[in-house]
């Protein structure tokens, strides 16, 4: 289904009454908003931990100075580490 919303004041988009039915959302219902890019957005009924926790990561990288090529290559290192502490000894 695709519809159209209208931008309202104060930043306020009505959804089709047939959505929230469908989806059983009342008013106060929580979305995370996940920007796409482009201007293009994704609304997801609840609160996202997923996203809560990654700009968390995001700001402590950001914080410490730490690249995301660095944060892998660390995460590699680790993940090495470990299965040869765990599984390495035969």
């Amino acid at each position: 289904m695709t519809v159209a919303v209208k931008l309202q004041t104060e930043g306020v988009i009505v959804l089709p009454r047939e959505l929230r039915r469908k989806y059983g959302l009342k008013e106060g219902a929580t979305f995370t908003v996940i920007e796409l890019g482009e201007g293009a957005f994704l609304f997801v009924p609840g609160t996202s931990h997923l996203a809560y926790f990654g700009d968390k990561v995001a700001q402590v990288m950001e914080e410490e100075g730490v690249s995301l090529d660095e944060m892998l290559e660390g995460l590699k290192e680790e993940r090495e580490r470990y299965y040869q502490e765990h599984y390495g000894k035969a």
